[in-house]
């Protein structure tokens, strides 16, 4: 399998290639009798996803959401992983986009949390619930 799906199987496109607007699933086909449907069909929105999204997803459900799971799943550190996520969630429209001017705040937060760790001013356990 590659990205979720059999070799064989290419992933269906989400967008019309010619104006750019979401496709619609039309056709339905049986694979072992060669019986078609053709109609209106609601489509997946986790279908569309592609192979990186479907790993961080099934890697995310696999470890039933421990995000430190996911980060050593993705070989990137804790933060990038809860990015990652936050990420996949605005494309599949289930979180709003973050606000770019709440992340740089949260950035330079991060950056005393993780200099005062450094420094020996907080513990491991203090600085892991700061960032949470």
């Amino acid at each position: 399998m590659i990205g979720g799906y059999p070799q064989h199987l290419h992933q269906a496109p989400s967008d019309c290639p010619v104006c750019g607007v979401k496709l619609h699933v039309t056709r339905l086909g049986c694979e072992s009798c060669g019986t078609e449907l053709s109609g209106r069909f609601a489509s997946c929105p986790y279908c569309s996803l592609g192979a990186q999204d479907q790993k961080i997803l099934g890697t995310f459900l696999v470890s039933r959401g421990n995000m430190r799971e996911l980060a050593r799943e993705l070989g990137v550190s804790y933060p990038t992983a809860r990015q990652r996520f936050a990420e996949l969630l605005e494309r599949l429209g289930l979180e709003a986009p973050a606000d770019p001017g709440a992340g740089r705040a949260d950035t330079v937060d991060r950056e005393e949390v993780l200099r005062r760790l450094a420094a020996g001013e907080l513990d491991l356990d203090e600085a892991t619930t700061l960032l949470s």
